[in-house]
């Protein structure tokens, strides 16, 4: 164990690093909404939080022949993930984050599915009851009588967020035994890349490239406070404190995304948002965390 890693090596130290890191992550909003009053493309936005940390991770590509069918399988999970975080990032362009965070946060609900699917891990009691809330928190906020039709839409389209998320914890989790942390992160990353270029550069996409100094200072905070800082912080910190631990820490993002509404963006907090909000959080706390097929240390969720 490395210097740093004994740092965080405290379960409770290393839970507070986990929500920390979750309220950095819980950040994304306040520079996705300003990028896009400039402009800039839902997959522009998305190329640059993902591009800017697998640059910087590839010399940790796993690229050896032993390892090279699980980093192809966490590649396209990432291709997965990067293309359902545009859908996400047009429903918050158009609807409250209230609701947008809500949809995202229903990742558990997926996690149990593709765990079922891929790994034959029936869903437990537990996994059950944290479905019913996050479906019911979901019929709270989808109603489009109190959204308007145009954000109804968007949220149903961004229900590939919250999937391609719980694909890719699953992928991290439980099928790629013989990948590293840093491996991981860089196939999961350098596959959402590659999967949001094309989409980026396409000419109906909007903008690519900033025009502002505000704007390219907004790209460069975004890469660094939302995606490089908090993944690194996170994959020291979450083995110290286990899967389980480490989701309920991470449910942090929710309130965060909550707090960027209403103090940021002037929007209103109703007791349907604050009731919705609190069932995700509840499900988050009673999720179970996904087995691994074999005996390994596994990466919990967010380290993507």
């Amino acid at each position: 164990m490395n210097s740093t890693s004994r740092h965080f090596a405290s379960p409770a130290r290393a839970t507070v690093v986990v929500a920390t890191t979750a309220i950095l992550f819980g950040l994304v909003p306040l520079f996705a909404r300003h990028l896009q009053a400039e402009g800039i493309g839902s997959a522009a936005i998305a190329l640059y939080r993902y591009a800017f940390t697998a640059a910087l991770l590839i010399p940790f590509l796993p690229l050896s022949r032993t390892k090279r069918g699980e980093a192809l399988l966490l590649g396209g999970a990432g291709v997965g993930m990067g293309l359902g975080w545009v859908g996400y990032l047009e429903a918050i362009e158009v609807a409250p984050l209230a609701a947008a965070g809500v949809i995202y946060m229903s990742y558990p609900l997926f996690c149990v599915a593709f765990g079922w699917l891929l790994l034959g891990q029936r869903p437990t009691a537990r996994a059950v009851g944290a479905g019913a809330l996050i479906l019911a928190a979901a019929a709270l906020l989808l109603d489009p009588g109190a959204l308007g039709p145009g954000a109804t839409l968007a949220l149903l389209w961004s229900i590939p967020a919250p999937a391609g998320f719980g694909l890719i914890v699953v992928v991290l989790c439980a099928m790629t035994p013989s990948l590293t942390v840093m491996e991981k992160m860089a196939a999961g990353m350098m596959g959402a890349t590659l999967g949001l270029a094309p989409l980026a550069l396409a000419p109906e996409a909007g903008a690519l490239l900033p025009v502002t100094a505000k704007g390219w200072a907004l790209v460069a905070g975004m890469g660094l406070a939302t995606a490089f800082l908090p993944q690194m912080l996170y994959t020291i910190a979450a083995p110290h404190v286990g899967a389980a631990r480490a989701s309920a820490a991470g449910s942090f993002e929710l309130p965060t995304m909550l707090a960027i509404g209403w103090l940021a963006f002037g929007e209103t907090l109703g007791a349907r948002d604050l009731t919705a909000s609190a069932l995700v959080l509840l499900a988050i706390a009673l999720s179970p965390a996904i087995r691994p097929q074999q005996a390994t240390a596994p990466v919990a969720a967010r380290s993507v």
